[in-house]
């Protein structure tokens, strides 16, 4: 049988690069993307990082400084960014036997028995989708997903050396960088267990591939005991297929403003009972019960704090837009309060199962034929026309608590209005 051999090609600076594509007048300005309400950096570019921009930063603290050093910043625009995943992930696929998504900006590819030059190979992948998207990224080959993902950092981390292109099936090669990485950039070894490592005296990656697997089991647990295998080359991880349906689902956002009065918050609740319930039937489930939550800032000394959720019965096992959102609504009755300001809403479906996967109660109702039919037409509609051409009427199209992001970009690939132009 032949050896195993895995590959992570991971995208550089995603949410920066994205914004690059439409911007090539950027190629060389360092560049931010901020997370929600334009708080804090979640990506950042080479160039910015040579500025001491550290990733989770406040954008407040940063700003002056950042503008006044030629920096630009991005608000989230996730309708691009997924779009453009899609692509990516879209071009791998062709180039290799079986493809898992790991994220929104990486994945794992399965070699094994793939005949010819592999180095090559990913130089090859890595050309296809800077031509076909015009995203960057680094390829890390290995006999492990964890060896793969090491690889990959050694790909981005030296890339004028390595072409962004490592291999390390190569014992010896293995070894040295093994040797010469932190057990802290080691797959799924964070801060706090590199702290706990380190008591031990296992600072690198080398260190844990020699420690005891066993000790490690015992010590710690068995996912750091296969992370300890994986580093000698003995695989424990296999591609995941396709992903299993979720066992909750959950719509939350920050306000862009403290919201005090009730209609509203109402309009939030409703636009999140919503978009859970899209994704809902996109899984092809049912939820038995629906908890809405709303809370206060907790960080600002000067205002009071509230915070509250409730758990709402639906009569049945749903995915009715509508059934979802009239229990949320109620909720938010029994947990509103006035005197507050609200910053945060949060919807959760929860006891989810697939149709068919329950039992019908002989004298209890059930979801009329009507409602799966509604709500097939309502998604079909929106999946051509664009997500809210058609949505509950308490759903605004623009509403006036969204969240900030005074920066963002156009939606260059999934809005007809925002199209790129080229004069």
């Amino acid at each position: 049988m032949a050896d195993r051999v895995f590959a992570l090609v991971d995208c550089n600076a995603f949410y920066c690069s994205c914004e690059r594509v439409f911007r090539p007048d950027l190629a060389r300005v360092p560049i931010v993307v901020l997370s929600n309400n334009d708080g804090c950096v979640v990506s950042r570019t080479s160039e910015a990082k040579a500025l001491g921009i550290k990733m989770g930063e406040p954008w407040f603290q940063i700003r002056k400084a950042f503008e006044a050093a030629g920096g630009m910043a991005f608000s989230s625009n996730y309708a691009l960014y997924g779009d453009m995943s899609e692509r990516v992930m879209t071009v791998i696929e062709g180039l290799v036997p079986a493809l898992e998504v790991y994220s929104i900006d990486e994945a794992f590819a399965e070699l094994t028995g793939v005949l010819g030059d592999l180095d090559a190979l990913g130089r090859e992948i890595r050309a296809q989708v800077l031509a076909c998207t015009g995203i960057p990224t680094g390829v890390g080959i290995g006999p492990s997903k964890t060896l793969a993902k090491l690889a990959n950092y050694a790909a981005k981390r030296w890339q004028k050396q390595t072409g962004g292109v490592v291999d390390i099936r190569d014992p010896e090669r293995r070894a040295k960088l093994l040797a010469a990485t932190p057990v802290g950039e080691v797959w799924g070894v964070g801060r706090r267990l590199t702290a706990r490592l380190g008591e031990l005296n296992i600072k690198t990656a080398a260190d844990l591939a020699a420690a005891d697997a066993w000790t490690l089991r015992k010590q710690f647990s068995v996912v750091l005991e296969k992370t300890a295998r994986e580093l000698r080359g003995i695989p424990c991880l296999e591609l995941d297929g396709e992903a299993p349906p979720k066992q909750e689902i959950c719509c939350s956002r920050m306000f862009g403003k403290r919201l005090h009065e009730l209609p509203p918050i109402r309009e939030a609740v409703a636009t999140y009972a919503a978009r859970a319930s899209e994704k809902l039937r996109g899984q092809g489930s049912v939820c038995k019960r629906v908890r809405v939550s709303i809370r206060t800032g907790m960080f600002n000394p000067d205002e009071p704090k509230f915070a509250r959720g409730v758990l709402c019965e639906l009569p049945y096992p749903s995915d009715d837009t509508r059934l979802i959102t009239q229990a949320a609504l109620a909720g938010l009755e029994q947990v509103y309060r006035p005197g507050f300001a609200f910053s945060k809403a949060e919807v959760l479906l929860l006891d989810l199962c697939q149709r068919g996967e329950y039992t019908d109660d002989l004298f209890a109702p059930t979801q009329p034929e009507a409602s799966r039919q509604v709500m097939a037409v309502l998604d079909a509609v929106n999946a051509k026309w664009g997500r809210g051409t058609l949505r509950p009427a308490l759903v605004p199209p623009t509403p006036g608590w969204g969240m900030k992001r005074e920066m963002m970009s156009r939606s260059f690939t999934t809005d007809l209005q925002a199209l790129w132009e080229v004069r």
